[in-house]
């Protein structure tokens, strides 16, 4: 196998995969994607040693056939965040936190102390910088004022600049099934979506998430190389309440991969193989 990127191979050990907690045909795809790239991908197994072997890194797991050992020169251990917040002499000042030190905050981002807000990575959630952006103008905002403003990261898009880069907003299918969504899904792969065809890159898909009953989308998906720039047109579709039939009627720029956000939603009634191009 050549060497990938920079003249360095590539492993990826995980127990549950690659993006668990995504929709599960994005992980699936992700890991095909990787693997093409010639970068071996090691999940389902349990962790047994690590140790130091001369020049090398060796770790040994293992799976359903066995112990594997794994050997590397640099081995980069990611095992999550936490807030910074050890510093802050929360205890003394009664301010509640989380096990891992985040800080608790209500929907308009008070702590449990009157008085006293908190926005961004410290409380524990949503660490995206945008959202710190968007928590730290309602904290500033219901300080010195009446306290209205709530914060709403129901529609908050999320995206992993992998290559493809992964994208996402609203509920899962199973988050959907979970609370008791009569749910529809669209699974749209790119191979369907003309700029994809251009670019011969195919290695991707579109999920779409709807109520079955309201038609009204609540959930979108992406696996693309511009996934990260599409997620948007989605946020905007659910925030605003659109069927996944109003999305489908909308007019999209030919060759672009947003597109594809069109044609998912057309999938969920018809087969678009046997569309035309451009077909509203």
């Amino acid at each position: 196998m050549e060497p990938i990127g920079a003249g360095v191979e590539v492993t990826l050990v995980s127990r549950r995969g690659l993006l668990p907690d995504a929709e599960p045909e994005i992980s699936a795809a992700l890991t095909t994607c990787f693997k093409a790239e010639g970068i071996k991908v090691f999940s389902g197994i349990s962790y047994k040693s690590i140790q130091q072997q001369d020049d090398a890194v060796v770790l040994v797991v293992e799976n359903s056939c066995g112990e594997i050992e794994i050997s590397a020169q640099k081995i980069m251990i990611a095992t999550g965040r936490q807030p910074n917040s050890d510093g802050l002499k929360l205890q003394g000042a009664k301010i509640e936190v989380t096990e891992n030190g985040g800080i608790i905050v209500d929907d308009h981002m008070r702590t449990s102390r009157a008085g006293v807000y908190a926005a961004g990575d410290v409380t524990g959630s949503d660490q995206f910088v945008y959202m710190a952006a968007y928590g730290a103008k309602i904290a500033a905002k219901n300080a010195v004022g009446d306290g209205d403003l709530v914060y709403d990261n129901s529609v908050m898009p999320a995206v992993v600049f992998s290559d493809p880069q992964v994208a996402s907003v609203g509920q899962t299918e199973a988050q959907a099934i979970a609370h008791g969504v009569n749910v529809r899904t669209s699974v749209l792969s790119l191979d369907n979506v003309p700029r994809a065809l251009a670019a011969r890159n195919t290695g991707g898909l579109i999920k779409l998430i709807a109520d079955g009953v309201t038609k009204k989308l609540i959930g979108a998906h992406i696996l693309a190389p511009e996934g990260a720039d599409c997620i948007q047109t989605a946020a905007i579709a659910i925030k605003t309440g659109m069927t996944y039939e109003d999305l489908g009627a909308m007019i999209f720029p030919y060759l672009t991969t947003v597109e594809g956000l069109k044609l998912a939603a057309q999938t969920f009634d018809m087969d678009v193989k046997k569309l035309s191009c451009c077909a509203g």
